[in-house]
């Protein structure tokens, strides 16, 4: 996810926070500022990172359900309203959707559970309801945010938990791009309370409100193209015309070619037309301030990029995208030349054809099929 770093690795999975992160951590301390001056701030930061704990082990929860199902995770992002796994491949059934889903929610209900049990009777769960208090105990005070991380991922539209498990529910009887619609639907809705209730009682609530809403529409737009690349294959898609360059040019070349066109990401071949790698804009520029115009582009390019044949599935394609976290992939032929790239913006860019023409065509036909020539 963009404006993320990564802090670490843990099992496998990558552990990134979202800079925005940081407005909550620069909130709570201000507001136990104001109450309690500095030692009572800095006490509220360090809650807030036993609260970041804690997402974590609800992420895990996920995780572990997902890993059960042979579904891998390549990393976690952590963003003020909580977590956001990024899952390999989704789940193929509606029913490990819903064990992966409450897996999470299951984590913050044990946590809860312990520190109520390690109170003991010295504190009632009326007290947990105040987490914003910071004269309440540390331990209340975390109980009580697990319990609302429960109720609060439990709601039942997307992006949270439970918008999971009502598509779960729902694509027991709808298919799942039906499943998927009405379940961010009530997501966006609810974007929107969330927001109208942010005017008049908490700045916050307008942050998480336009989180909510891009995440449901997002997951919106997964479902459709679930629902299309079935059917599509990769050639029917692919990028066919675009600038490349030969294994012997330098970043004084790839500058040129990067001026001269609208490309963000450059293959790399040989003489052969086999492709070695990609070299991206960035990449492109960072190696140009470091090292000089002469640099071989071979130095800088990545080298991770995927592969795939024109002929396999579309959906192939795009679960390589995904497990890679790559800009594009290459398209071959039988040769193993490259013959196009795929990218983000080429799915897009289906998406909108395949609306404009679902009532005439079936996707693919448009390339597969010449228009013929007026007969005289």
């Amino acid at each position: 996810m963009a404006w993320s770093f990564k802090i670490g690795t843990i099992a496998g999975t990558a552990l990134r926070v979202h800079i925005t992160f940081a407005l909550l951590l620069v909130w709570i301390w201000l507001m136990h500022y104001r109450i309690g001056g500095a030692p009572a701030a800095w006490q509220g930061v360090a809650f807030i990172v036993a609260v970041f704990i804690c997402v974590v082990l609800h992420e895990f929860g996920h995780i572990a359900a997902a890993r059960y199902f042979g579904i891998k995770t390549p990393d976690i992002t952590l963003l003020p309203i909580g977590g956001l796994a990024r899952l390999e491949r989704m789940p193929e059934e509606p029913g490990q959707e819903f064990v992966i889903a409450v897996a999470g929610p299951l984590v913050n209900v044990a946590i809860a559970a312990l520190i109520l049990l390690a109170l003991g009777g010295s504190t009632g769960l009326e007290a947990t309801t105040d987490i914003e208090d910071p004269r309440l105990s540390f331990l209340a005070r975390l109980a009580g945010v697990n319990i609302f991380l429960v109720l609060f991922n439990m709601i039942p539209a997307f992006p949270m938990d439970g918008g999971r498990v009502l598509r779960a529910a729902l694509a027991a009887r709808l298919s799942w791009s039906r499943a998927t619609q009405i379940a961010a639907t009530i997501g966006q809705g609810l974007a929107f309370v969330f927001g109208f209730i942010g005017l008049f009682y908490n700045p916050l609530l307008i942050f998480i409100a336009i989180f909510v809403y891009l995440a449901a529409a997002a997951e919106a737009q997964n479902a459709q193209i679930r629902d299309v690349v079935g059917s599509v294959l990769v050639g029917d898609v692919m990028i066919t015309k675009f600038a490349r360059l030969q294994h012997a040019a330098n970043i004084g070349d790839a500058i040129e070619m990067l001026l001269a066109t609208t490309q963000r990401e450059f293959p790399v071949v040989d003489t052969s037309g086999h492709f070695e790698g990609l070299l991206t804009r960035d990449d492109m520029i960072r190696a140009l301030k470091e090292k000089g115009p002469q640099t071989p582009v071979v130095s800088a390019m990545r080298t991770d990029i995927p592969k795939i044949h024109h002929r396999k599935p579309l959906q192939e394609s795009l679960r390589l995208m995904q497990r890679s976290n790559v800009p594009a992939v290459a398209v071959v032929d039988g040769m193993d030349r490259l013959i196009g790239l795929m990218t983000h913006e080429t799915i897009g860019e289906m998406m909108m054809v395949r609306a404009a023409t679902a009532d005439r065509f079936r996707f693919g036909q448009m390339r597969r099929n010449k228009p013929q020539p007026p007969q005289a």
